[in-house]
């Protein structure tokens, strides 16, 4: 049967960390996995999720970006954060999330979008039948350290990576991510170079300003920030610049609007403030996205990387998302904002897909 919402493309899910590393059968309804975790108290999150195969499936939320992220921390990097202590260690728990992946494949849940081909059978399968077609899924590296060598990057493209954010959180050995600072370094222009030879598309998530921009002065592929907000609205160094998002506009990328509470409206205190307290709505979802919008003059570039549960559940959610099928608010408030059927769509799917299209067609 088919839907009247929108289809939407979710440019950021962590779902293999999820899994893997929280324990979380996402098979499950939100509501069994919210359940099984009442008496948890070892994350912030515990019963507080909002993410699973069921709920993106009531969202309409056909075609998602799934990482793999495994952070490698030297000795010296007194950063909080889940983390390994080689990049050995950081490569095996990548390959533990990708055999996840596999997993879900076979067991009918997702299907793996690698190429053009699989992108349009994808696109087809569920505008036809959505409550029978697997989740569509593009797989994404977020932080590059686990890339032990080039031999372990042409490995993982083989095995379907289409996506690499160079850095996460601190210093990176490819990149200087949030709360670092720094360039990308040889070793980053290397690993950007062997990104272009394989088509791999660069995430500008989490780059750091010196290593964003010389990031944009070394690699001539397909770039996009998959979750990434406004710094005109919430001035952290997280965020992007005006000029930054004009320079990715510039280059033909998307900027997905990323859900996280802190970066959705200034002021908010880090284990203090709550959604309720500070009045972040999805109204303040789609400021960032009306302000990526208006920089571009059109619709064109603005999308949607939610990053629900990035290490964060409801606590740290837009007050009235209860779950990840809420994302079908975004559409609503775009329309009472003035947006066009045509821009609502753009912004929903469309500019992802086209933007995965241009990229592939080489």
């Amino acid at each position: 049967m088919k839907t009247e919402k929108p289809l939407i493309f979710d440019a950021h899910l962590d779902l293999s960390m999820n899994a893997l590393e929280w324990n979380r059968d996402l098979r499950w309804s939100v509501n069994e996995i919210r359940a099984s975790e009442a008496e948890m108290n070892d994350k912030p999150d515990r019963s507080k999720g909002t993410v699973s195969f069921p709920q993106l499936r009531e969202g309409n939320i056909g075609i998602v970006v799934g990482t793999m992220i495994a952070r490698f921390t030297k000795k010296t990097n007194k950063l909080p954060g889940a983390s390994w202590n080689s990049p050995e260690q950081a490569w095996a728990q990548t390959q533990g999330q990708l055999a996840w992946y596999d997993a879900m494949e076979w067991q009918g849940e997702i299907t793996s979008i690698n190429d053009l081909d699989s992108l349009d059978a994808h696109l087809v399968n569920w505008s036809n039948d959505p409550a029978n077609t697997p989740l569509g899924l593009i797989k994404s590296l977020e932080g590059a350290d686990s890339i032990i060598s080039f031999k372990h990057l042409e490995k993982a493209y083989e095995n379907g990576l289409r996506a690499i954010g160079p850095a996460h959180y601190g210093p990176g050995t490819y990149a200087q991510g949030t709360d670092a600072s720094g360039g990308i370094g040889q070793k980053g222009r290397d690993l950007l170079k062997e990104m272009e030879r394989l088509n791999i598309i660069l995430d500008a998530t989490h780059l750091c300003d010196e290593s964003f921009w010389e990031a944009m002065d070394h690699f001539n592929g397909p770039v996009w920030a998959s979750h990434n907000n406004c710094r005109a609205l919430v001035n952290h160094h997280r965020q992007f610049s005006d000029e930054q998002l004009k320079e990715l506009i510039a280059r033909g990328a998307v900027i997905g609007a990323a859900l996280d509470a802190w970066m959705l409206a200034p002021g908010w205190v880090r284990g203090k403030s709550t959604p309720e307290s500070m009045n972040v709505s999805m109204e303040n979802v789609v400021d960032h996205i009306d302000h990526v919008c208006q920089l571009a003059g059109n619709s064109l570039h603005a999308g949607i990387g939610s990053d629900l549960d990035g290490a964060y559940g409801r606590e740290q959610s837009p007050k009235d998302l209860d779950t990840i099928a809420d994302l079908q608010k975004i559409p609503q408030i775009l329309r009472s904002r003035g947006y066009s059927s045509q821009d609502i769509e753009n912004i929903c799917s469309h500019n992802c897909i086209n933007f995965i299209r241009k990229a592939w067609a080489k």
